[in-house]
């Protein structure tokens, strides 16, 4: 693209619709803590609350980050490595029946696909409308 205006539009909006996912799932822990950390402990992880608190601070931080362009790299990196984790643990299809394989198949494809965009950002950087740039 030769248009600076327009590269420079596309990566905010870019770093905004990849955080927005964050932003939301952050917030929701927040709200249902007590059930989020039941869930987890269903899935066998150990702390689970202590485990929790450290997913809000990187969704919510990390998210945050990103939209503001600040320190960008090093959100986008800290949401690619924690999404390595989640989608092994959370989104696995491996032994669900048919429809819950299929489910958890389209979530570890999802995440597969945000992990690319993060790396984008890693790598790209945030782009010129960031307070990394400033």
């Amino acid at each position: 693209m030769n248009n600076p205006t327009l590269t420079n539009f596309a990566a905010l909006v870019g770093r905004s619709l990849l955080a927005l996912l964050f932003i939301v799932s952050g917030f929701g822990k927040i709200t249902g803590f007590a059930a989020t950390a039941g869930y987890m402990t269903s899935k066998g992880m150990p702390f689970a609350e202590v485990l929790l608190v450290g997913a809000i601070v990187v969704e919510l931080l990390g998210g945050l980050l990103l939209v503001a362009g600040f320190k960008a790299r090093w959100a986008a990196l800290a949401i690619f490595l924690f999404l390595i984790p989640t989608t092994l643990i959370f989104h696995n299809p491996a032994g669900l029946a048919a429809q819950a394989a299929q489910d958890q198949t389209i979530h570890f494809m999802k995440n597969l696909s945000i992990m690319g965009g993060m790396l984008m950002v890693v790598i790209f950087g945030p782009g010129a409308w960031s307070l990394d740039r400033k």
